[in-house]
């Protein structure tokens, strides 16, 4: 299985898939095509959401706003799986909770692994690079990286996403990401509402109910709940966490109980 994520829409990882499907018959699966454009960070948090739901695979993940830069192209190691993509952190987080231990590998472009596909390579590494990278990757085996003679040992960028200040009656922290239906997923874990369901807490001064899930309050009302990936999100019922409360990613959020 070789998994797919970029910030391209469509048509570009058509591209893609046809460089893969020359290579190998690996079975290809989209995460998202639909990521923030150029925006490691948010794709580095869903990716880590995301791939720990799948069996052993190679995950190429190409959000890539230094494509044609001196970054550098990576196969990340990480337990039973690979990650593919650049070398601006996106990668990191995923293969942290894939793997006790991380093994970064350099990808050499210049190699005749990679010929000529008959466009510019330095603004599509994705078709050109990466995806000819991960099917390869995929047919030599994940344990066998190393034969890979375009590949080479190396260290990569770091991504850490920062973490929620914790006192005796309140929690300070951020705005991670904004998901499609508006909710503000923050970085303050959520067991700071475990005892508070159906209590109300205050958002940066404000009162607000604390709920286990969006119906427990009327549509249109404002929550504060626990999403799926275990951390606190502002929420509304049927409308947008992120106007409602009028944050956006990186805002400041302070809850007090």
């Amino acid at each position: 299985m070789i998994t797919l994520t970029t910030d391209f829409g469509s048509p570009y990882p058509a591209a893609m898939k046809g460089v893969i499907l020359q290579r190998t018959d690996a079975r290809l699966v989209d995460i998202a095509h639909n990521l923030p454009r150029q925006d490691p960070r948010t794709a580095a948090f869903w990716l880590r959401e995301t791939l720990p739901y799948f069996p052993p695979a190679v995950h190429l993940a190409v959000i890539d706003p230094g494509v044609g830069t001196g970054r550098k192209a990576l196969v990340v190691r990480a337990g039973e799986h690979a990650l593919v993509g650049p070398d601006n952190g996106v990668l990191i987080p995923a293969a942290r909770r894939l793997g006790e231990e991380i093994d970064a590998f350099e990808i050499d472009p210049d190699h005749e692994a990679f010929p000529d596909t008959g466009g510019d390579g330095s603004t599509f590494a994705g078709r050109d690079v990466f995806a000819p990278a991960a099917a390869e990757v995929h047919e030599t085996g994940v344990e066998n990286i190393e034969e890979i003679d375009w590949l080479s040992p190396t260290d990569y960028e770091d991504l850490v996403f920062p973490e929620a200040e914790l006192r005796e009656r309140e929690a300070r922290g951020e705005v991670l990401v904004v998901d499609r239906f508006g909710n503000a997923i923050t970085n303050i874990p959520g067991n700071i509402l475990e005892d508070r369901f159906g209590s109300e807490v205050a958002v940066n001064g404000t009162a607000v109910p604390a709920e286990r899930s969006y119906a427990h309050v009327d549509p249109g009302q404002r929550l504060v709940t626990v999403g799926s990936h275990g951390n606190v999100e502002l929420a509304v019922n049927a409308g947008r966490g992120d106007e409602a409360f009028g944050v956006g990613v990186d805002s400041t959020v302070t809850i007090s109980y």
